[in-house]
């Protein structure tokens, strides 16, 4: 199965005029965690230019869909976060940020379940979530390799754990392969071990923030990280029956609370352990 993280500490700061009316579904997850969920999953474009590379981002899109839409807890959760502590400091709950409606059912946390019905993707889960308030910021994608049909040292299959690949897009940029290593002697032990690379200290060139390479390419006429207007469509229709459920029920209990500085609520850890899985620690 494949995660995609894009966690925040920020809350909703002063931009409850906008955010109250947005979400975290059309914050992040519609455009900014699609864009790299896209990237993950597209083929290998016939060539560079703007228009090849959004070819096949469309296509995984076309081939995409929430995993139940008719059960929708088991594929799509909305949190919002309440009073909490983070680096020691108070921290007020999402219905207390100035602005903000005492009763509103505003997600600040989604969390939601992909599946890709083509020959690549076929049965391999994408989870991604995305939040305010959590622990730490950070942008990755773990990519957990199926467990192999025979392991060969048995008595060291129990405390073995699944090879990931993780790609950290913020604050570090790199790549982190966790693998399990024998350890010395005798005994057959096992230990988690990882083989890390970081851009900044391979090439000791730190990367122009993400904003500078957009208004560059903006200024260049260069396409390629923009949508286009059928990604945009196909992009919404896989959103839309959780967004359309989520806006019908405004029932100030029918969101998961979450404490501000933990990372989410108890449903988004359901959705990922209901499938012996975990969402990944950076």
């Amino acid at each position: 199965h494949v995660q995609i993280t894009v966690a925040e500490t920020v809350g909703v700061e002063d931009r409850a005029g906008y955010y109250e009316s947005a979400g975290a579904l059309r914050d992040m997850i519609q455009n900014h965690l699609m864009q790299v969920f896209c990237l993950t999953a597209m083929e290998p474009p016939n060539s560079l230019d703007a228009d090849s590379i959004r070819t096949e981002k469309v296509k995984v899109l076309e081939a995409t869909r929430l995993a139940d839409v008719h059960n929708l807890n088991r594929s799509a959760i909305r949190g919002q976060y309440q009073s909490g502590w983070m680096k020691g400091n108070p921290i007020p709950g999402y219905r207390e940020e100035p602005g903000v409606a005492p009763g509103s059912v505003t997600s600040s946390f989604v969390a939601m379940k992909f599946m890709v019905d083509n020959w690549r993707w076929k049965d391999v889960p994408f989870y991604l979530r995305t939040g305010k308030r959590l622990p730490k910021k950070v942008s990755e994608i773990a990519v957990q390799f199926k467990e192999v049909p025979w392991l060969i040292f048995q008595s060291a299959s129990r405390q073995a754990n699944p090879n990931v690949l993780t790609f950290q897009i913020y604050p570090n940029e790199g790549i982190s392969l966790q693998f399990e290593a024998k350890m010395p002697g005798a005994d057959l032990r096992t230990r988690t071990e990882n083989m890390d690379f970081n851009y900044q200290e391979a090439f000791g060139v730190k990367s122009s923030d993400a904003y500078d390479r957009l208004l560059i390419d903006c200024m260049l006429g260069d396409q390629t990280l923009f949508t286009r207007s059928d990604e945009v469509e196909e992009a919404w229709r896989i959103v839309t029956p959780a967004l359309s459920d989520w806006e019908a029920n405004t029932d100030p209990n029918s969101i998961s609370l979450y404490e501000a500085g933990t990372w989410g609520p108890l449903a988004a850890e359901d959705l990922i352990n209901d499938d012996g899985r975990k969402w990944h620690r950076s």
